[in-house]
């Protein structure tokens, strides 16, 4: 759950902490006191773009920083790891806003906005007082289907077959686009294979013969100088190995008075032993020295010819070695350009088929998922005061006969498009009325309508649902009266499963919480700030009153206050 969250020098906020508990937390305030902006500054913290116009005035950065317990799951330990961030007994998310850029922060370590973002993924779900629009657009029902029905996992296996089979088609439009290239080409691949391969240059050919040339142009020399240290180090009068058995005689000597000396005996003993073994690797090197000036020009001419392969290739025999792989690969495929293609359409087949069975499972798994979201939410429904609702998920797929999806129908079998979350299109239709047929939500659904249908949405989800948090900014907007209470108690039952943070208006839903906290705007000397305080339970009940009454609190509004904060069990924080 979010422990704290603590926002300095943010739009009117200069220094907030506020520490939030489990079960439903309430955050209430007049209009304008800086409730949206609690929310923006949450949305920074779990990795929405940040507006360098959002520092404090007067500020040089804003900060933003919360607190996460029980977030050590293993999602978000993979992630960490995978970033090579350390894990701790508590998750910190930061971000850091100046006037010219942002930075964002995992136990403060630095980290992408991104990662940010994908870690906050497994931990909360904000949903803001104009998200219940998105139920209007069809496109969201299908991903709020594969959450309820835990789908993720085939949804998942079925896109990486998606991308299979959209690389493949890809491919073989680049191929059948080269075609007429690959025809022109093929002569010049022929030469050039043909120029390359009579030379036949191998990898490291060209510095194994420099190594041999330097020692042929070089093999006078060579045979003069180790003959002559030979005889230095060996053979002559004075010679190194004679002068070092005289020495080794004279110290054993001394080491027979003075055992001080048996270490430079060792020593001179040593030196004597490296000194023959450097003279046999001279003699034999000697002995082996070959002149042959018809292997070097042999060298030279192999030389030259690599040499004019570089010039031409791309500069190294690397360059000519990969120049010819690729050469190879391209006149290899021009040749036999109708079987390449034949093959690509044999594997493409193959990924298609495995597409469509997968797309297959996936449309059988959502039907059934459908049926069981379709009584959850109309018995939801009534719990929220919509008792006569009916509600309906629609399922249409598109034929194509260029379609990726192959799909029995009979004996025959039909092609439909393939899109990137399946074959099906899928669309929420509801009727609120007796005797009216189900239609598209947008066509029928009011503003207080959609709102309940989100939270009933919501309520059906959350009890398969990953993620611990909920946070609610006043998507109670256009209900009021006994369905407010309704909207409460929902939320109150939300708050079994999840931690709940809500911003609402209405005092039947503040009246059920755990823990309520007030936004407030306040003028100091010439500026305006936004705080919050948690309040006491006579302090809730004011508000709770104020709510229902407006600043001119009655008694009758107190008592109301009461009895309707009574109705059910908290447990203070």
């Amino acid at each position: 759950m979010l422990r704290s969250l603590y926002v300095r020098d943010y739009a009117l906020i200069e220094e907030l902490e506020v520490a939030f508990g489990s079960g439903l937390n309430i955050i209430t305030g007049e209009t304008g006191a800086g409730k949206s902006i609690l929310i923006g500054a949450l949305n920074m913290i779990i990795g929405e773009r940040a507006s360098t116009d959002v520092v404090r005035t007067g500020a040089k950065k804003a900060i933003i920083e919360g607190i996460f317990d029980e977030a050590d799951t293993a999602e978000i330990r993979a992630l960490l790891e995978e970033n090579a961030i350390e894990p701790q007994p508590h998750l910190i998310l930061r971000r850091e806003i100046t006037h010219s850029y942002s930075r964002a922060f995992i136990n403060d370590t630095p980290a992408t906005v991104q990662l940010l973002r994908d870690v906050a993924a497994f931990l909360i779900d904000l949903h803001g007082q104009h998200d219940h629009q998105s139920l209007l657009r069809t496109e969201t029902h299908l991903a709020l289907l594969d959450n309820f029905g835990s789908l993720g996992g085939l949804h998942a296996h079925y896109e990486a077959q998606y991308a299979e089979v959209n690389a493949l088609v890809q491919k073989r439009a680049e191929l059948k686009a080269r075609e007429r290239e690959l025809t022109q080409q093929k002569e010049l691949y022929e030469f050039q294979l043909e120029e390359i391969d009579h030379v036949n240059p191998q990898p490291g050919e060209e510095d194994e013969l420099n190594a041999e040339r330097r020692v042929l142009e070089n093999a006078e020399q060579l045979y003069a100088s180790t003959a002559d240290l030979y005889e230095m180090l060996y053979e002559g009068d004075q010679a190194v190995h004679d002068l070092l058995v005289k020495a080794r005689n004279e110290i054993q000597d001394l080491a027979r008075i003075d055992d001080v000396f048996e270490d430079s005996l060792s020593e001179v003993k040593s030196a004597q032993i490296m000194i023959s073994e450097i003279a046999k690797f001279l003699q034999d090197y000697n002995a082996r020295i070959e002149f042959n000036p018809e292997r070097l020009e042999t060298i030279r001419t192999r030389l030259g010819e690599i040499d004019r392969l570089k010039r031409k290739y791309g500069g190294t025999l690397e360059a000519v070695l990969a120049h010819r792989e690729e050469i190879g690969e391209q006149y290899d495929l021009a040749a036999d350009f109708e079987g390449a293609i034949e093959r690509l359409d044999e594997e493409l087949y193959e990924a298609q088929q495995a597409l469509s069975d997968t797309a297959l499972r996936l449309s059988e798994k959502r039907h059934e998922v459908a049926e069981r979201i379709e009584h959850a939410i109309v018995s939801e429904l009534a719990e929220l005061g919509m008792p006569d609702s009916r509600f309906a998920v629609r399922f249409t797929r598109q034929p194509s006969a260029e379609g990726w999806i192959r799909l029995p129908q009979g004996e025959d079998e039909v092609r439909f498009e393939a899109f990137q979350h399946g074959v099906d299109q899928v669309a929420f239709h509801i009727s609120t009325n007796v005797g009216e047929d189900v239609k598209p939500l947008k066509k029928v659904a009011s503003g207080g309508e959609i709102s309940r249908i989100m939270l009933a949405l919501k309520t059906i989800l959350a009890k398969s649902d990953r993620l611990p948090i909920l946070v609610f900014d006043e998507i109670d907007t256009g209900i009021s009266g006994a369905i407010a209470n309704r909207v409460g108690e929902s939320m109150r039952d939300l708050a079994s499963y999840h931690q709940i943070i809500a911003i609402t208006h209405l005092p039947q839903i503040a009246a059920l919480a755990d823990l309520h906290f007030i936004v407030e705007k306040v003028v100091e000397g010439e500026r305006t700030k936004t705080r919050i305080q948690r309040l006491s339970e006579d302090e809730r009940t004011q508000e709770v009153a104020t709510l229902m009454s407006g600043k001119s609190v009655t008694d009758a509004a107190l008592k109301s206050a009461r009895e309707m904060m009574a109705e059910g069990p908290r447990e203070e924080g």
